[in-house]
């Protein structure tokens, strides 16, 4: 039984027919491709940005803080879809189709499910913003492929323009309002992190070279100009005894 929500404004239902409309007017490849994208597609590309965050983030000087950030994008992504499980109940919106036959399903399996809001607009749009609190530039990256996910959403026939919106809603909501909390138990703990044997998973090493032994020099540092090895060595340990140690926001 349809509810209330169910009789879409002509806006709604107007703008559904008129993306809808291109999946018919296409040929046949360009619909299983943008169904493609739709269902899987978007979301592998948004695990390949996690992934290029995550090594970003591991040689920033703030590190702990970075991946602290990254650890949100997951879970924002199962606490949105966990907010979204009632109140897909309580909606009880069904599927665009079944009260409009006329949309072209580009994706079987869909009758029995909710419409409002949409799961994969949800998910795309908490990875995007709690990306962007990390990356800007790999979170506006983000947001353009979630606005894409919506757009195929209604290319497939599976949902309302307003599905899009109230998931792309629900998920700004539950990423801004729980990242504080989220932040100040997840800083801490990678902060503990880098004092396991996983610590390399939260800061990368420091290469060998980095040190800075020898100079171009080589050999000792025995070329022209070169300060006596001893007095140089003794300068070094000196700002190493005056230089505090670095200091731990987990502590």
């Amino acid at each position: 039984m349809s509810t209330p929500l169910a009789d879409t404004t002509n806006p709604d239902l107007g703008l559904l027919y008129a993306v809808n409309g291109l999946a018919k007017r296409s040929p046949q490849w360009l619909d299983h491709l943008v169904s493609w994208i739709g269902e899987y597609g978007i979301l592998i590309g948004l695990g390949m940005l996690g992934l290029v965050g995550w090594l970003q983030a591991r040689r920033r000087t703030d590190a702990p803080v970075a991946i602290a950030g990254l650890l949100w994008v997951p879970l924002s992504v199962a606490i949105a879809e966990l907010a979204n499980l009632p109140i897909a109940a309580i909606v009880n919106r069904p599927r665009p189709f079944v009260d409009h036959p006329g949309l072209l399903v580009l994706v079987d399996g869909k009758a029995g499910t909710h419409s409002f809001v949409s799961d994969h607009s949800t998910m795309t749009m908490a990875v995007a913003v709690s990306l962007f609190l990390v990356n800007r530039k790999l979170g506006w990256i983000a947001g353009g492929l979630a606005l894409l996910q919506g757009f195929c959403r209604m290319f497939m026939g599976v949902h309302y323009p307003t599905d899009v919106i109230g998931g792309f809603a629900l998920a700004v909501a539950v990423v801004l309002l729980l990242a504080p909390i989220a932040m100040a138990v997840l800083v801490p703990f990678c902060h503990a992190l880098t004092r396991t044997a996983v610590a390399p998973l939260i800061r990368a090493p420091e290469r060998a070279g980095s040190a800075g032994s020898g100079g171009r020099n080589g050999k000792g540092g025995k070329g022209r100009g070169a300060a006596p090895r001893g007095r140089r060595r003794g300068r070094d340990a000196v700002r190493c005894e005056e230089q505090p140690p670095e200091s731990d926001l987990a502590a």
